[in-house]
């Protein structure tokens, strides 16, 4: 029964455990780290904050999906209104933009709703790039001064260079009379594809995985070094070996496929043009109560040295202690695209001084706690490479019969719960497989 074996004690991964404990199996989780939890591992510093490797919140309406992650917390989580804002050339507007320019220069207003009353209908057939797609769908003007420059700085490449198959619901689309009622009143409907979210009252987002090792034993300390799917035979770092009948890995394609035996040029060359962004986070405790009114904060400035901001301290009374706050800063980088030079320490007074700057710090605000962390693995990058190379990537996979899920395994724009039942999906394959 061992001889399931899961690479990558993540949310996947837990997905793919859980799903084999269903059926019967005790599968073998082997995991890099000396810790579980993955991308949505947690921190507790001894200040008593507590942060998470970037924001992670539960925001599935999937109710089977609801169940399990409240069963694995034993029905301890908050349930929250989600609030988002935008800081845009120093106004804070409601969250998206597209439907909330109220306060905004009179100038821009007028130029973005007149564009947007003369739009048409998309022609799918004429859009090739993310660029194209925004500009059919919100007129010029809003299209260059938000998505496109958010964009820029979140996904490190123009829209130009980017797919459409990612969006979703990600970006919604208002009608006329919506933005036009959100240009003239501040009051407007909730239409953020994000309307209420759960998080672990206690623990961090990682409680959420608290359980794994009741559907798996977990081998932690064991970085793979070398596959072979000829012999079924994983070697690790630490000198261990491992035989396997079946084989899920929720480890990044970038990772996993170097250390295939055998790989052929033509996939090696594919996997070679797989892009993710890198982010660094700047974790800050702050000896105030309140210090932001939203959950998350998106930025456009691009003098602003972060991309996005979010509010621990606002997920559960038990991430910030008393009569505190938190903050934790987004600065986003990529390899390929706009590659990390200097050492991420460096940019927490670059941080602190640009929240001041926006007024969410002030300049007597005691700050007990500054970190930063570098997220080697952030968010795909859905540039025009990456749909032919993933394809090339996961046919050979199939062919040797490894099974791949999560973000990073699958390569695509998944959230939490998706990554979970991106792993019960493999772990189907695999069993069916047998």
């Amino acid at each position: 029964m061992s001889d399931i074996v899961i690479l990558g004690a993540g949310m996947a991964g837990y997905g793919a455990a859980h799903y084999l404990t269903q059926a019967g199996l005790r599968p073998t989780i082997f995991e890099k780290n000396t810790y579980f939890g993955g991308h949505t591992h947690s921190y507790e510093y001894d200040q008593g904050f507590v942060f998470d490797e970037g924001p992670h919140i539960s925001f599935t309406k999937d109710e089977r999906m609801q169940g399990i992650l409240a069963e694995f917390v034993d029905e301890q989580y908050e349930n929250l209104q989600a609030k988002a804002n935008n800081y845009f050339e120093g106004h804070w507007v409601k969250h998206p933009a597209q439907c909330n320019l109220y306060g905004l220069p009179p100038e821009l207003i007028t130029q973005i709703i007149t564009e947007f009353a003369l739009l048409g209908d998309i022609d799918m057939s004429e859009i090739k790039n993310y660029e194209q797609w925004l500009i059919a769908s919100f007129g010029e003007t809003f299209a260059t001064r938000f998505p496109m420059r958010y964009g820029l700085r979140y996904h490190t490449t123009e829209a130009k260079n980017m797919s459409t198959d990612w969006l979703g619901p990600r970006l919604y689309k208002p009608n006329l009379q919506e933005v036009i009622k959100g240009a003239l009143s501040p009051e407007t409907e909730d239409v953020h594809y994000i309307s209420n979210f759960r998080y672990p009252t206690a623990g961090g987002f990682k409680t959420y995985l608290n359980r794994m090792g009741d559907f798996a034993n977990i081998e932690l300390s064991h970085k793979a070094i070398a596959i072979d799917p000829i012999t079924r035979q994983i070697d690790f770092a630490n000198g261990k070996v491992k035989i396997f009948k079946k084989l899920v890995s929720s480890l990044p394609l970038t990772e996993l496929l170097p250390i295939i035996k055998n790989v052929p040029d033509d996939v090696m060359h594919a996997v070679q043009k797989l892009s993710c962004t890198k982010c660094v986070v700047v974790n800050l405790g702050i000896e105030r109560p309140d210090v932001a009114d939203a959950d998350w904060t998106y930025i456009y400035d691009e003098d602003i040295c972060f991309t996005r901001l979010s509010y621990p301290y606002r997920f559960s009374p038990n991430n910030a202690p008393k009569n505190t706050s938190s903050i934790q800063a987004e600065l986003y980088f990529s390899d390929k695209y706009k590659p990390l030079t200097q050492p991420i320490d460096s940019y927490i007074p670059r941080v602190i001084a640009d929240l001041k700057r926006i007024g969410l710090l002030a300049e007597d605000d005691k700050i007990s706690l500054s970190d930063a962390k570098l997220l080697p693995y952030a968010n795909i990058i859905f540039d025009l490479d990456r749909e032919a190379a993933v394809k090339i990537v996961r046919d050979y996979l199939e062919d040797i019969d490894i099974q791949v899920c999560g973000r990073y395994g699958e390569w695509a724009y998944i959230w939490t719960d998706e990554s979970f039942v991106s792993g019960e999906s493999a772990a189907e394959f695999a069993i069916n497989a047998l």
